[in-house]
């Protein structure tokens, strides 16, 4: 049974930087996109980025773009997040996914999810 374990979250002041990681262990994560989702109280999980396996066209949500970049490393069966220019409404829950495809990714059909870390953006 593949399991997603996120590291990298904490606490940061706004306009601060962190790098998130996801890697899979028991398993393998074979040409599988992956993607991070956050989630804040009483909000549904929202998309923030992903990416397909071969690295080419990594899509960003809009609220992210010029300042979050996602990246994989396929032999490693990781994903990273890197963030930068941190805002107070970046605070949430990042859940790492992973699935078949990056469209599957995009429609939240995800087949694996990690357990989530806290980031919170605060001075």
């Amino acid at each position: 049974q593949v399991q997603l374990v996120e590291s990298g979250g904490g606490v940061v002041a706004p306009g601060g930087s962190l790098r998130l990681s996801c890697a899979a262990s028991g398993g393998t994560l074979d040409r599988m996109a992956m993607g991070w989702f956050r989630q804040t109280s009483g909000k549904a999980r929202e998309l923030v980025a992903a990416i397909p396996w071969h690295g080419q066209g990594a899509y960003h949500a809009d609220a992210v773009k010029g300042r979050f970049t996602i990246s994989n490393d396929n032999a490693k069966s990781a994903v990273y997040l890197q963030m930068a220019s941190l805002k107070p409404e970046d605070t949430a829950v990042y859940f790492c996914a992973a699935s078949p495809t990056i469209a599957n990714i995009r429609n939240y059909d995800i087949r694996h999810w990690g357990q989530g870390v806290q980031v919170t953006v605060s001075s």
